[in-house]
């Protein structure tokens, strides 16, 4: 079974870069046809799908957050990593790193000065 684990700071200032690593265990972040994604979910309201690193390396992400995301990953670690730079105080959300169906426990996120 996968598991994932979320980590990084849990505040960061307005205008600066949100720096997230999501660690996997029970599987490879370069086995075959998997994808890791990153969602978050900001208070009060419903999941929001941010982007995706494949196996192969290759990236997609959400078309209202992609000038401000960046997902990459470190395969001698096993884990994924997510930024997302210019944060604002919108960008406070608990954010979870995911392989279906597996996501993992998810770390709060606040924006504030």
């Amino acid at each position: 079974q996968v598991q994932l684990q979320e980590s990084g700071p849990g505040l960061v200032k307005p205008s600066q870069t949100l720096s997230l690593t999501c660690t996997v265990s029970g599987g490879s972040i370069t086995a075959s046809y998997y994808a890791w994604s990153w969602i978050r979910q900001p208070p009060g309201k419903g999941l929001e799908w941010m982007g995706v690193i494949g196996y192969d390396g290759s990236t997609y992400y959400s078309p209202s957050l992609k000038s401000r995301t960046s997902i990459s990953r470190d395969t001698s670690k096993n884990q994924f990593s997510l930024q997302v730079s210019s944060v604002t105080p919108e960008d406070t959300a608990v954010y979870y790193c995911h392989t279906f169906p597996f996501r993992g426990l998810g770390t709060q996120v606040t924006v504030s000065s």
